[in-house]
């Protein structure tokens, strides 16, 4: 059951996306913006958590989850930090999966040969 939520609740935000794709003149960059921009605040009005309890890999895969993770580092470093865990916060809580894509990305890269467009 646990895998249905998830591709559901995942599909479902996927779907909302490709509809304010194709609805409205919003480009890309900023639809991925929004999403993650609406985790950070979900995350702080403390209505993230049981989207995600109830979603699981549905709710934190997505670029929501991004926003959610980098708003809790953000607050856990303001807690221990101050004022410069405004700072430092958000890159130590997602270091781990911004250097797993890059690498992933770059790995990937070296296998498929990829080429650039006319």
């Amino acid at each position: 059951m646990d895998y249905l939520k998830a591709f559901l609740v995942g599909g479902a935000v996927c779907a909302l996306v490709q509809i304010l794709m194709e609805k409205t003149k919003m480009m890309p960059g900023r639809i991925m913006v929004l999403l993650v921009c609406s985790g950070a605040v979900l995350g702080a009005l403390g209505l993230y958590g049981p989207f995600q309890e109830f979603a699981g890999a549905g709710a934190s895969v997505p670029l929501l989850g991004f926003g959610n993770t980098l708003w809790k580092g953000v607050k856990e470093a303001v807690d221990t930090d101050g004022f410069l865990g405004i700072f430092k916060g958000g890159f130590t809580a997602s270091a781990a999966g911004i250097c797993a894509a890059l690498v992933f990305g770059y790995l990937a890269s070296l296998v498929f040969q990829p080429k650039m467009k006319k």
